[in-house]
């Protein structure tokens, strides 16, 4: 530990400090400090703005009597050219999968077309920078799409797809070029 002799030198050396420290506030000139604060307290008050009026809500009573729950399907109305969920139709389960079925059909991006024996084919690049080579009649798409025209800006397929009664029906879908 420290010393007697130690400890009262070093209360000396802070009592010497702080006396130091203080002596320098006495002797400056504190006329435009004083000046300032009196500029500011002649200033002209500024008006307080009165509170705004709160207007009140008259409450709403909802009543839901004859509206369907939100937490209930949406029972689809079935015309007559959407095949019924017994029979009519449904995806081919037994055909092998293609390539392109693997990936959903809007992360697919069609890139441009090839003329090559009398075929127009698309070129349509996967999420994964792969580019692909298709015609009519090939499927894409997890949705089991199937290509029904391919034109030189955008390729047109129709999916075959489960709605909320679990009636398959087909629905359409494009692949616009991309710029």
């Amino acid at each position: 530990m420290f010393s007697r002799s130690q400890l009262m030198n070093t209360r000396f050396v802070c009592a010497a400090f702080f006396v130091s420290l203080l002596s320098g506030c006495g002797g400056q000139d504190l006329a435009d400090l004083q000046s300032w604060v009196v500029e500011v307290k002649n200033r002209p008050k500024g008006a307080i703005e009165p509170l705004p009026e709160f207007k009140t809500i008259e409450p709403f009573v909802f009543n839901a009597g004859a509206v369907r729950s939100p937490f209930e399907p949406v029972a689809e109305e079935t015309t007559t050219d959407q095949p019924a969920a017994t029979g009519g139709l449904r995806p081919d389960f037994d055909r092998p999968k293609e390539e392109l079925e693997a990936y959903a059909l809007d992360s697919l991006r069609m890139v441009g077309t090839v003329f090559q024996s009398d075929t127009l084919w698309g070129l349509v690049r996967a999420n994964d920078g792969t580019i692909h080579r298709v015609r009519k009649d090939n499927y894409m798409g997890k949705n089991f799409g199937r290509i029904v025209r391919i034109a030189e800006d955008k390729i047109e397929v129709i999916e075959i797809i489960q709605d909320s009664t679990n009636a398959w029906r087909e629905r359409p879908a494009t692949l616009a070029l991309a710029e």
